[in-house]
């Protein structure tokens, strides 16, 4: 895992400002740096060193020198790879995967990608085509964000490089604010800069003639459907997660996870310790402890039932792991300037949690293996299930719901707790009362800014600056798939595409990447992920039943417990463990809001949000968050306010 940035000049590229972009990425790569430049190109890198410690120095040089790369992430596949290229007569002077990548693409061009298993993003710079190629993995593990005014074309692996380089990019896109009010997630290619964009999963990006052309490699298929048997499909899935396990363990440094209570990492962990010190391919084992031995982490919220760590320790027993159980506590929201400077965009309290687990972590290993795509790939999420209902309790008329159950569900108050009666209640009402098309989006933003409190919120400036702008359009694209013919399969497709990407996937890396850890993710190796999308719906979701074959898969690897307390989230209890910490957020950011200074939010409506909360009357735990998240990113990001004078207004 690394950090990579590059620019194209027709009129020169500085050493010296590729550098301020590596410095700017040094958390990312703390073992080495390096920087290249040809004319109007420039790469740079800052090195997390996991493979071929000694070699694999980057930017690297392709054979003739002509070709020069610079890579962040991982091919698990790429001894394979190797051996195959070999067989064809290339030889090697490392043993590093970036050489790997560079041989391809001497071999097959832009197709390159399409040999490719893991996780990356990497600019190739080809000065026989006169060509910068750029390209990010298959489900977007990796970033990669760009700028381009048609002569200056500048990319890395996170905004702040870009920023280092122009300052001038630092003017928010208020359309994207507008939909993380309305979604919680920025989608693709829209970032929270107005001239600065994301290249989504599953594309590559030329830059030639001075024009960029970006295009799509990979998608999803979910049809046609694989009619084996349940049981011979069960089998198959076991099979294949264990591969994916076992190629995320491919290293040269210690390995180690994350383990929740939770099916998805209880399951890599299970599977590792079948897996750990077994060959890949016929190479090295990775190094480290005797099998069942590694270490995990494991971070406990103490608030109500979200606890996990007991559940966790069973499993932990289980494997004979060296687990590490820590809890977080409302003090974690002390670290939040760091946290937005590391995350370059507003995001939501998992931020909090992976940046406390990815600290734990980092005292003990480089790289952890995680559970992140579980719920994405076999329908984890309570939506999924809650989407049929809608359907059922659609068949009341709409004057019904519409008034009467409306009315009476007012009566029911917040019980401030994930998932209450009142919540479900309100939230199959709401989308009953929308078209079936707009459904999806609506169920992501409930818990959010619905149109009536954006009515309210929005400043006359940012009223303005949205007219006509739908937030939720975005997610049409992928939703809307015409190879998906059931309805859980088009919310599993968008839900894979952008908001695992754009959300989860993105927090993971910034917080990780902010230790110097390298995460991986075994659920989203693209082979897997492809095979789960052909699986019967009946096999992920089964009536009321979630993850239908994962969770018989779980039942061969797992203890009873994992499965008896249902799904709580690892960041679930953390803005109601935060209640104590609103009151001083308010005063220090939302009670002088620049955000409402400017003319984007109304005060009021803050104020009576954060009122409405502290008092018990209406449960707003994501709205505040959401708020106080913004305008401290705003603050630091646009205005340019550093880590320490945010801190101290606090």
């Amino acid at each position: 895992m690394c950090g990579i940035c590059g620019k194209r000049d027709p009129r020169g590229v500085a050493k010296d400002a590729l550098r301020r972009m590596t410095d700017s990425l040094a958390h990312r790569g703390p073992d080495d740096e390096g920087v290249f430049v040809d004319g109007p190109v420039g790469l740079g890198h800052r090195r997390l060193s996991i493979i071929d410690l000694a070699g694999g120095r980057q930017p690297m040089r392709g054979a003739d020198g002509s070709l020069c790369i610079t890579f962040n992430g991982e091919i698990y596949n790429y001894r394979e790879l190797r051996a195959e290229l070999e067989a064809r007569g290339r030889r090697f002077k490392t043993r590093s995967d970036t050489e790997v990548i560079l041989a391809l693409y001497e071999q097959s061009g832009p197709a390159c990608v399409e040999s490719l298993r893991g996780m990356f993003a990497f600019a190739i710079h080809d000065a026989k085509a006169d060509r910068l190629f750029l390209a990010r993995d298959h489900l977007g593990q990796k970033p990669l964000y760009y700028t381009d005014n048609g002569e200056r074309f500048a990319f890395a692996s996170e905004i702040k490089a870009l920023l280092a380089d122009d300052p001038s990019l630092r003017e928010m896109d208020e359309k994207a604010l507008h939909q993380y009010l309305t979604l919680r997630i920025i989608p693709s290619p829209r970032t929270m800069f107005r001239r600065i964009h994301k290249l989504p999963p599953g594309h590559c990006l030329v830059h030639e003639n001075g024009s960029v052309t970006i295009s799509r490699y990979w998608g999803l298929s979910y049809e046609p459907k694989d009619v084996r048997r349940e049981d011979e499909l069960l089998d198959e899935l076991d099979e294949r997660a264990q591969d994916a396990v076992r190629h995320c363990m491919v290293s040269d440094v210690p390995v180690g996870a994350f383990l929740s209570g939770g099916l998805d990492s209880g399951l890599v962990v299970g599977m590792m310790a079948k897996q750990f010190g077994t060959p890949v391919s016929g190479s090295e084992a990775p190094p480290g402890p005797t099998a069942g031995a590694f270490p995990t982490f494991s971070a406990g919220i103490p608030y109500a039932d979200y606890d996990e760590n007991p559940v966790a320790a069973l499993v932990s027993r289980r494997y004979g792991t060296s687990g590490t159980f820590e809890k977080l506590d409302a003090s974690i929201v002390r670290m939040l300037p760091e946290i937005v400077w590391h995350l370059d965009e507003p995001a939501d309290p998992l931020s909090l949690c992976n940046y406390f687990i990815s600290g734990i972590a980092r005292g003990e290993v480089k790289v952890a293996l995680t559970g992140d795509g579980g719920d994405e790939l076999f329908a984890g999420y309570d939506r999924y299930s809650g989407y049929r209902y809608v359907d059922y309790y659609s068949i009341l008329p709409l004057f019904v719901r519409e008034h009467l159950v409306r009315r009476l569900i007012d009566f029911i108050p917040d019980r401030f707790s994930q998932k209450s009666l009142s919540q479900k209640l309100r939230w199959v009402n709401r989308l009953s009362l929308v078209d079936s098309d707009c459904r999806y989006a609506r169920s992501l933003g409930h818990f959010f800014f619905t149109e009536e409190f954006r009515d309210e919120l929005y400043g006359s400036r940012l009223e303005s600056a949205v007219a006509g702008f739908d937030p939720e359009e975005a997610l049409a694209h992928y939703f809307g798939a015409e190879d998906e013919r059931d309805v859980i399969d088009r919310m599993l497709n968008a839900d894979t595409m952008i908001r695992l990407p754009d959300h989860s996937l993105m927090i993971l890396d910034r917080m990780s990447m902010a230790h110097g850890l390298e995460a991986r993710a075994p659920f989203l190796d693209h082979e897997l992920a492809q095979f789960a999308a052909t699986l019967p719906v009946r096999f992920k979701v089964n009536g009321s039943r979630l993850r239908h074959l994962q969770r018989r898969l779980g039942e061969r690897y797992l203890p009873n417990e994992v499965f008896a307390g249902g799904k709580r989230g690892f960041s679930s209890g953390i803005s109601y463990l935060l209640n104590t910490e609103y009151g001083r957020l308010f005063s220090a950011f939302l009670r002088d809001s620049h955000l409402v200074r400017e003319g984007y939010l109304q005060f009021a409506t803050v104020k009576r949000i954060f009122d409405e909360h502290l008092d018990h009357e209406v449960d707003h735990h994501n709205r505040l968050w959401l708020l106080c998240h913004a305008e401290i990113w705003y603050r630091m990001m646009i205005e340019g306010a550093t880590v320490e004078s945010i801190r101290a207004a606090r």
